[in-house]
């Protein structure tokens, strides 16, 4: 199905230099949307971004750089009003995942991850509303939730919450923006397969699939498609809602140990 809303849309996508991030800036160029997009890497970013400008000239930008700080946000809005005039969807995808014993977890740590999870989605979406309600045409938001921000995971817990609490603020941002037509979602994917998974647990795929009540892990794709039905006009009046990605997952319950 090719939805309607897409064409001409102005995207900010962060973290998208590979995997999930990646995938939504594919299928919004293939759409017709002009995007930027954010990588944490300069290469990547620029890599990505030349790939899917080959096919389709001019409609993707990079702006590498750390999407936890709100300076690199206010210059990634900048450059993509300067670039493509306005502003109409923002997905901050950006985030890191850290494992650790939570009676061991130090302060560092625990800022490192609110800092890009939280921060860069909280001060992002912020940016990009001023602009939307100056615009006066609303627009679309989708935070990145996950599968560990609805169910309880070990050694997860910092990285779990701010997962969590992006499902309550799209919550909180679809209630107050909703009056400018501006809607705010959330995603939350399941096992997916992408290159960081599989370099962290080469088994990935095998131990993951076992535990899914629909026998596969996720791909990249499928949280994309997910992301542009919710960007799109035939999800107008979806507002602060998430939606799991995730094979049905959340629904059983199971853990790696339970293989064991």
């Amino acid at each position: 199905m090719k939805y309607s809303g897409i064409q001409n849309k102005v995207a900010i996508v962060t973290g998208a230099g590979e995997g999930i991030g990646y995938a939504i800036c594919e299928l919004l160029v293939k759409g017709g949307a002009q995007v930027v997009l954010n990588d944490l890497e300069k290469e990547s970013a620029e890599k990505a971004a030349t790939t899917l400008d080959q096919s389709n000239p001019g409609r993707c930008l990079p702006f590498p750089g750390d999407a936890g700080e709100v300076a690199t946000i206010d210059k990634m809005v900048d450059f993509a009003l300067k670039q493509f005039g306005k502003i109409d969807f923002v997905v901050p995808n950006a985030g890191i995942t850290l494992f650790g014993d939570f009676l061991e977890f130090t302060p560092e740590s625990f800022q490192k991850v609110m800092q890009l999870n939280l921060q860069g989605a909280f001060f992002l979406a912020q940016r990009a509303a001023k602009e939307m309600i100056e615009q006066g045409t609303g627009g679309r938001m989708i935070m990145m939730s996950s599968q560990v921000g609805i169910q309880a995971y070990h050694r997860l817990t910092a990285y779990s919450m701010t997962k969590a609490a992006l499902r309550m603020l799209a919550r909180n941002l679809a209630y107050e923006m909703g009056q400018y037509q501006i809607t705010v979602n959330a995603v939350a994917p399941g096992a997916t397969l992408t290159e960081r998974t599989q370099n962290e647990q080469p088994d990935y795929e095998g131990i993951w699939g076992k535990l899914i009540p629909r026998g596969v892990v996720g791909r990249p794709g499928d949280i994309a498609k997910t992301c542009l039905f919710l960007l799109s006009d035939e999800a107008a009046h979806i507002n602060g809602q998430t939606i799991p990605v995730d094979g049905g997952w959340t629904v059983a319950g199971k853990y790696p140990e339970d293989l064991q």
